[in-house]
């Protein structure tokens, strides 16, 4: 997949996002220091459960916006080195956020079509 492509693809998740309004959101997100080894020795997860309201971008800082009732979750646009779809209405992104820092988001929409 060239570049072009790649960032494509992103833009094109967040262009149809707002399909996902009020469907359940999941995001699993992981954090690791160990070169994107994400298994249980290097990393550190977290999980959150919300209603998707809305989406954004925001231009300050190139961070992607995910919105619901008491959430609030960003995405650094400069920092993604991977974006996959992994299943029907689940995403993965990865993010490069230092020399050895690595961040996962699992997306998950509860969507019923």
């Amino acid at each position: 997949m060239s570049e072009e492509e790649f960032y494509t693809d992103i833009i094109h998740f967040f262009e149809e996002i707002d399909k996902y309004y009020g469907s359940q959101t999941d995001i699993t997100e992981g954090i690791c220091t160990s070169s994107g080894d994400f298994s249980a020795d290097h990393s550190t997860w977290n999980l959150f459960e919300f209603d998707l309201i809305r989406s954004a971008y925001r231009n300050t800082g190139d961070r992607f916006m995910l919105e619901g009732k008491g959430m609030y979750y960003e995405i650094s646009a400069q920092s993604i080195i991977t974006f996959t779809q992994t299943g029907r209405h689940k995403f993965e992104f990865v993010e490069r956020l230092g020399e050895s820092v690595y961040r996962i988001t699992k997306l998950r929409f509860h969507y019923k079509y």
